[in-house]
């Protein structure tokens, strides 16, 4: 009897948590909801929606920002949402979309890579990851086609091969390695222009945080769904850092420092304009 619980116990095993989750209890998935029945053609719901993010390669590693504002039509919804978090030691994972899926699904992603190295007893590749995020938002294309969408930007560092990696992906789970940069959100038109003027091959963390925040900066000027730099509220873009010591969450103070850089730098220019 015993016997047979344990062969039953190896047999459920999996190194996923999500499929353990699909197979046992599919109710606590995030993209497991149902609109109208599970219909296609719903009508659209008011939902926060988290905007824009930037991600872009620096010597040594990768860099991700997220500015701070979710919007629920032309309302702003939060002025203090992040969207940039640690997916683990050595990832990080920026979200735009539908805010309360996205947030979800980042959660569910931690927790299956968590998973994955206690069943394992190792860490998933970078590659791995990538692969397995991009299953997790397939799993949600029915949301999306109701108006639901999540589409992150996912960046860490490939301790085996020693550089960092940045990845995009589409509604359905399409897995993109970008070189160099990449945005995602409402206002990533007017970050990548940013990008392209101001990214440069081995940048220090330095120099790409300020990239980050201006290009930014600029997605906010144009977009109304990104917030920008607030000086009032003391807000500032959520930043992390990957190298080959791990994901690092920029302080405050530098964070401070580099918007008050740059909105100075703007003013003194509008001033000899």
């Amino acid at each position: 009897m015993q016997e047979s619980t344990a062969n039953q116990v190896a047999a459920n095993a999996t190194s996923s948590f999500t499929e353990h989750l699909q197979r046992d209890r599919p109710e606590l998935l995030p993209f497991s909801r149902s609109l109208q029945g599970g219909t296609s053609t719903a009508v659209p719901v008011q939902v926060p929606h988290a905007t824009t993010i930037v991600a872009m390669s620096y010597g040594g590693g990768v860099l991700m920002a997220g500015d701070r504002r979710a919007t629920m039509g032309n309302i702003i919804a939060s002025r203090h949402i992040e969207k940039v978090f640690p997916a683990d030691h050595f990832s990080v994972l920026g979200i735009a979309g539908t805010a309360g899926i996205a947030i979800d699904l980042t959660r569910l992603f931690q927790v299956e890579l968590e998973h994955y190295e206690k069943i394992e007893g190792t860490q998933l590749s970078l590659e791995g990851k990538a692969n397995r995020l991009g299953a997790m938002i397939r799993g949600n294309l029915p949301m999306a086609l109701q108006g639901l969408a999540v589409v992150p930007l996912f960046a860490g560092f490939d301790t085996s091969a020693g550089v960092g990696r940045l990845f995009s992906y589409d509604v359905t789970g399409g897995r993109y390695e970008e070189h160099e940069h990449h945005t995602v959100g409402s206002g990533s038109v007017f970050a990548r222009g940013a990008l392209k003027k101001l990214w440069r091959p081995n940048l220090t963390a330095a120099e790409a945080l300020s990239v980050a925040v201006e290009s930014l900066y600029d997605a906010a000027d144009d977009d109304s769904a990104t917030g920008g730099p607030d000086t009032v509220r003391q807000l500032w873009p959520v930043v992390y850092t990957v190298d080959r010591t791990g994901a690092h969450r920029v302080s405050e103070a530098d964070l401070a420092a580099a918007s008050r850089a740059v909105i100075e730098a703007r003013t003194i220019a509008g001033r000899e304009a």
